[in-house]
């Protein structure tokens, strides 16, 4: 099995249930308060990992009652978690506020995140010897992840980018990526073209691929996810319909799914419709890491939709 390579963030998301958001000054009693292990970095792993990858994280920890917990969540989904590290201060973490109508408000602390270095990376990978593809988001300082990339494409190795939160793409990185996967807002960020539908999806990827990237995914919501690659060819994967319930891991679970797929073999449409299937299920449940399926389900979910 090819080896997958996760380098990111990992968090605590502190999720308190409100009827109203407080005014300031105001102070309001909470009607629930859950602990839920996340953080991009560590969800689009555990996303991986179910969907049958076999993965490895490198990313860092805190100090702090919360690090041990986020390392048993990657652990006990069988992910390699000898490079996870650990650093002075406290772990990730993000305190969200959700209100009846399901409107949030989030602050989030990189902690530990902040603190990973290109030197930590490059200590803990050694060599990229059977490693398929690593995976990478924006979570973590920026020129570790272009330390990352430098170095994984230089030996052949697959970079799988998610550029979020969103930010813009220096030119001299694009040829680094062999597969960029976004959203409507993220591509919007990097090319500066308006995404809402396929059509003009294939315009934001048509100007991504220009730059030298080879592949671009672009998930579009309810509309499905658009993929080009640099020869030309290209694909309209439309949504499942499901109900709803929580969608705070869906692109990681697509991105984590999708990398899994590919590395295990998959053709392109068939990787993109498992990796929209998973999302279509995570979406069904509350939570980040909680809610990402495991690749029985998608399995079987794809059989109930006549698509596998």
């Amino acid at each position: 099995m090819k080896k997958l390579l996760v380098v990111g963030s990992i968090n605590m998301d502190i999720v308190s249930n409100v009827q109203n958001f407080p005014l300031p000054g105001e102070t309001i009693p909470s009607t629930a308060t859950s602990f839920f292990p996340g953080g991009k970095g560590a969800n689009q792993a555990v996303a991986a990992a179910r969907a049958g990858g076999s993965c490895t994280m490198i990313g860092a920890v805190g100090e702090d009652p919360f690090a041990e917990t986020l390392i048993h969540a990657l652990y006990n989904n069988g992910i390699a978690t000898e490079h996870v590290l650990r650093k002075k201060g406290t772990s990730g973490f993000a305190i969200i506020t959700v209100n009846e109508e399901g409107e949030n408000h989030i602050i989030l602390s990189e902690g530990a995140n902040g603190q990973l270095t290109s030197d930590d990376v490059a200590a803990s990978v050694g060599n990229w010897s059977n490693v398929y593809a690593v995976l990478l988001q924006n979570e973590i300082p920026w020129e570790t992840n272009l330390s990352v990339m430098t170095s994984a494409s230089g030996s052949g190795v697959h970079v799988f980018y998610n550029p979020a939160p969103a930010r813009p793409i220096p030119e001299h990185v694009f040829p680094l990526i062999h597969t960029l996967i976004i959203n409507e807002t993220e591509a919007a960020v990097i090319s500066g073209l308006a995404v809402s539908d396929p059509s003009t999806a294939a315009e934001a990827a048509t100007w991504i691929l220009a730059k030298g990237t080879k592949n671009v995914i672009i998930t579009l919501g309810e509309k499905g996810c658009f993929y080009q690659n640099a020869q030309g060819e290209s694909a309209t994967i439309p949504a499942f319909r499901v109900k709803p319930v929580d969608t705070t891991a869906a692109g990681d679970t697509f991105f984590g799914a999708y990398t899994a797929a590919s590395a295990n073999g998959l053709p392109v449409e068939k990787a993109l419709t498992f990796a929209a299937a998973a999302a279509a299920l995570a979406v069904t449940k509350a939570g980040a890491q909680s809610s990402i399926p495991g690749k029985a389900e998608i399995e079987a979910f794809l059989l109930s939709e006549k698509k596998y």
